[in-house]
């Protein structure tokens, strides 16, 4: 649990503000992967391999890709994503091996020892990634963020491929293609996402201290935090004041990258905190999303909404 300043300063000659005085810190599972294919054979033809026998080779390889690199596409849940995401890592070092005992002609030397190695760096990252689906599909969900990993996947093999290209060869082509991420969208500091309900006297002065963007849910008591009566969006280091808040209410906080309009919520890097206190009716507070030495007010993780 963290502190963070919530101050409480009088608004005109309104009465009841107190801060809670306290003492501060200052700071602020993967599934089990399935076996992985092999090659068709696990005996690599006699070398050096000219341009057609290679390419009959790489699109052996396709072949052993397709299955595992098509589950990315039909996960489910985080739990999936992170065992297909194993899979495939493993059935790319499987590959990596199966390269690595053949034998090209010089012409072909530079490629194929180009998408060795960026096939052992698509491995190596996605078994680095896979414990971390979790957190990131409770952001922007689970098909965000495989269709993330189906890009990057592409990113790490696309100097290989190019290669590969110029010299007349395929491969790739059981490789999954999700299109174009979407755009990137950042309101403005200040910008009012939501507004509901009838207004009131109170007034809160908010300070992003942090190095993220947030979006700020103020939620009238009893309510929950899908349901804000105001909820706005604060650049990282920028300030913003909400006037005319009505009634006692909690304040929420989501921070993150890559908003998504739509849905009011970030794709990426999330993280859910709420203020313990409740802030009073008709008072006037400032807050800073940043921790501090002499902080009052105590935040804790909350399930995303």
């Amino acid at each position: 649990m963290r502190r963070w300043a919530a101050l409480c300063v009088g608004v005109g000659l309104l009465a009841g503000c107190a801060a809670k005085p306290g003492p501060s810190p200052t700071a602020p599972s993967s599934a089990p992967a399935s076996a992985a294919p092999a090659p068709a054979s696990s005996v690599p033809p006699a070398g050096p391999l000219g341009t057609a026998a290679y390419q009959a080779e790489l699109t052996r390889i396709d072949q052993v890709l397709a299955a595992p690199a098509s589950r990315l596409t039909r996960v489910r849940t985080a739990e999936g994503l992170s065992d297909a995401m194993n899979t495939l890592a493993e059935t790319l070092n499987t590959v990596s091996v199966r390269l690595a005992a053949i034998k090209v002609t010089p012409r072909l030397d530079a490629a194929h020892s180009l998408l060795q190695v960026r096939i052992g760096v698509a491995a190596t990252q996605l078994t680095g990634l896979a414990d971390e689906t979790e957190d990131d599909a409770r952001c922007g969900g689970v098909a965000y963020t495989s269709q993330n990993v189906q890009r990057q996947l592409r990113t790490n093999l696309s100097s290989a491929l190019t290669l590969l290209q110029q010299l007349k060869l395929t491969f790739g082509k059981t490789l999954p293609d999700p299109g174009p991420a979407p755009k990137q969208v950042r309101p403005d500091s200040g910008d009012v996402l939501v507004q509901r309900g009838p207004g009131g006297t109170g007034q809160l002065k908010i300070t992003n201290g942090t190095a993220k963007d947030v979006a700020v849910s103020i939620v009238t008591d009893g309510q929950p935090p899908s349901r804000p009566q105001v909820m706005i969006y604060i650049r990282a280091t920028k300030s913003t004041a909400v006037k005319e808040i009505g009634g006692a209410y909690h304040l929420y906080f989501k921070s993150g990258t890559d908003w998504d309009p739509d849905k009011r919520k970030f794709r990426a890097d999330c993280a859910f905190k709420k203020f313990d206190q409740t802030f009073g009716r008709n008072q006037g507070w400032q807050v800073n999303l940043q921790p501090t030495p002499g902080g009052n007010a105590d935040t804790t993780e909350v399930e995303a909404y």
